[in-house]
């Protein structure tokens, strides 16, 4: 059962609050958290008290540990740091929570590059450092845009800035090394870049 709602924002700080404080939503809403003005919420996840979390960050970092690690608060709070982020203009561009330690991470650049590793080439560390290298990051792959945790009975969809969507099997991916720059996912004409990337069960590709 999913127990907590953890919340994540651009400058990395995460926010883990029990699902109870939410059973009483008002018609105009109410406030899951109080949001720093250079910083944007970026995800919501459910978790189970017990999930593995990751975050990764724009210039190609990414920092593993347990929810645990994160102590429930409440709903006008605003968090506690999560990773560090490496520069002024970098962000976190995506947060997964693992429950499956069978799940691989899959990581993608906006010049169509993306790499698939097992999760425990990820050590856990304590929230709150700089995280580790995920992807190689050069002028070619350009910045890392998603993380997601991934198997073989799913598929990826990628939706580039022009509206294009290709659909790739992430069983046709092998796993590779943490630190290396990862193979091309799909091929950008004309200085075009990733917008987006999700992932879909395998059999709904067969409804077209």
């Amino acid at each position: 059962t999913n127990n907590f709602v953890i919340l994540c924002s651009e400058k990395g700080i995460i926010k883990k609050t029990s699902l109870e404080a939410y059973s009483r939503p008002r018609q105009k809403g109410i406030n899951a958290i109080t949001i720093r003005e250079d910083d944007h919420l970026l995800e919501a996840r459910l978790t189970s008290g017990n999930s593995i979390l990751m975050l990764a960050t724009y210039a190609g970092k990414a920092i593993r540990f347990n929810e645990r690690l994160v102590r429930p608060m409440g709903r006008n709070a605003s968090g506690v740091k999560a990773i560090s982020l490496s520069s002024a203009d970098d962000r976190v561009i995506g947060m997964i929570c693992v429950d499956n330690e069978e799940d691989d991470v899959l990581v993608v650049s906006e010049n169509g590059y993306g790499k698939r590793s097992s999760l425990a080439d990820y050590r856990e560390t304590n929230r709150g450092g700089k995280g580790i290298k995920t992807i190689s990051i050069t002028e070619k792959t350009g910045k890392l845009i998603a993380i997601k945790n991934v198997n073989n009975e799913e598929n990826l969809m990628i939706i580039n800035r022009n509206g294009v969507l290709i659909r790739l099997k992430v069983n046709n991916l092998r796993v590779m090394g943490r630190a290396t720059q990862g193979v091309r996912l799909i091929n950008l004409k004309n200085g075009d870049i990733i917008a987006a990337v999700t992932q879909v069960p395998a059999e709904e590709e067969e409804e077209e």
